[in-house]
């Protein structure tokens, strides 16, 4: 039981992670993004916090203060996955 809640956990996570960083490297968007924006297009505040947490770790995204952009890496990867 416990190991089926960590992979719906995972999923979720990944969920949000890949939600965000879209946001971020949308070109039709703006940027930077503020923490507060992205709370609100998602709805979950904590789930917001953990994945840029999460992204930022990974250096996809840049985060100064309250503000939160995507790295060059993460933008070239969207032009050529896209």
């Amino acid at each position: 039981m416990q190991q089926e809640r960590s992979r719906a956990q995972k999923k979720d996570e990944a969920r949000n992670d890949w939600f965000i960083l879209g946001l971020l490297v949308d070109q039709d968007e703006q940027r930077p993004w503020s923490v507060d924006e992205l709370v609100r297009e998602l709805g979950k505040q904590v789930a917001v916090i953990d994945a840029i947490d999460r992204l930022h770790g990974a250096g996809l995204i840049h985060r100064v203060d309250e503000l939160v952009f995507p790295s060059r890496t993460a933008i070239r990867y969207s032009q050529i996955a896209g």
